[in-house]
Order: structure tokens, then sequence, then C-alpha cells
């Protein structure tokens, strides 16, 4: 299996599973799917859990079984389970305002993310509160679109909490092996945090490449 083939195999297969956070979703991700699976991807994602149904929707695609905008609901990630948010519950004019003036006063730093999870609205989610917010934003794109950067915004600083704290563990086998496999969502989001971002990214390319213990770093935002 080329690496190049099994890279691009796993980025499918993660944009797959997050469709339900993506900003576009199967719309977006649909044309992603068609565009880079080629026949040497097919065969990486055939070795990957899930793999065999990513590869059953693509087929769908190609064969206009399936629309560009949808997928056949046997073959939902998660059984289905993520599409099945409680944001189809209705949001009361209170809950709009006080939503529509959060996103609009958002900063993309740790303190606009915790503004915004202070929100009632958002608390009243739990756990399911980007996902759920997404849903109740359907029928208002102009929200929609900026709710994106909220979304990226808190996939960012995940990642930075998990390549920082990963750094700062004993290394092992198994840590290079999942950290080779997320890489591409790492290129995809660290570089936000600007030269500090940039900086940790090559620490983790060093974590893949020399397996030496490497210190983190600091950042105070992102760069968007």
């Amino acid at each position: 299996m080329k690496a190049k083939a099994s890279t691009v195999a796993q980025k499918l297969l993660n944009l797959y599973r997050q469709e339900h956070v993506i900003f576009g979703g199967w719309s977006a991700v649909n044309q992603v799917f068609i565009d880079e699976a080629d026949a040497d991807v097919i065969r990486a994602l055939r070795e990957l859990p899930t793999g065999k149904n990513l590869i059953r929707h693509i087929e769908n695609l190609r064969s206009g079984k399936t629309p560009m905008n949808t997928i056949e609901r046997e073959l939902l990630p998660y059984g289905g389970m993520m599409a099945e948010t409680i944001a189809t519950v209705p949001l009361t004019a209170d809950e709009w305002t006080e939503l529509e003036s959060g996103i609009n006063s958002f900063t993309t730093d740790q303190d606009g993310l915790n503004e915004i999870q202070q929100l009632n609205v958002v608390k009243k989610f739990g756990d399911q509160w980007l996902v759920a917010i997404r849903a109740a934003l359907s029928e208002r794109p102009d929200l929609l679109e900026k709710w994106s950067v909220i979304n990226k915004t808190y996939r960012a600083y995940y990642l930075w909490k998990v390549a920082s704290d990963m750094l700062n563990q004993p290394l092992s086998e198994r840590a290079r092996a999942q950290l080779q496999v997320d890489m591409p969502e790492y290129e995809t989001y660290l570089p936000m945090f600007g030269a500090a971002g940039t900086e940790l990214l090559e620490k983790l390319r060093s974590f893949i490449s020399t397996m030496k213990p490497i210190d983190d770093t600091e950042n105070d935002g992102l760069d968007f």
C-alpha cells in the first residue's frame, strides 16, 4: 500500500465520520470523495475500519444511485446516530437572540470558545452542542457560515491539546501509529495557530520520525 494512498484514505474516512460538523455537509464531502478516491485509495480504504461502507457510498455516488447531497441511510456513519440530533427542537425567540448575539461576537481564541459554551442555548445541548447548533442553524446560512468558524476553532484547540498531551507522555509505537493516521487533521488545523502551530506540527513530524521526547510550546490564539 502506498503511503500517499493510505494518507488520503484516512483523510476521506475522517471526512465521512465527521460530516455532521463540516460546513456544507454531504454536498461538500461527497465531492471530495469523488475527486480523490482513485483505485489505490479504494484499496487502502478496504483495510480501514468502516472503510468498506465508505467504498459502497463512493460507488453509489459514481453510479448516480445516490445524489451528491445525501447518503443511503444504511451507510450513515455511527449507524446514523449523529444525524438524529435533539437540535430538531425549535429554539425560542430568546434563545435565537442569545445565540445570534454570541455567534456575531465570537473571537477565534480560547476565551471566545468559553463564552460560546457558556450560552444557555448552547449548554442545553450538553456534549452534542456543536452538532445540535449546526442543525438548528440549517435555515440560517448567514449564521451557519459563522458557526463553521466556531467549529474549526473548537477542533483546532482540541487537536492542540491532544498533540501537546501526546508529546508530554512516554512515547510508544502505538501513539506514533495513531499520529500517522491523524496527521492530515493536524496539518489542517495546527497552522491556524501561526508560527506556534507550525512549530508544534514540526514536533509531531519529529515524533513520528525520531520517537524522541519533545517539549510543548505556548499559544495565544488562531490566525484566521
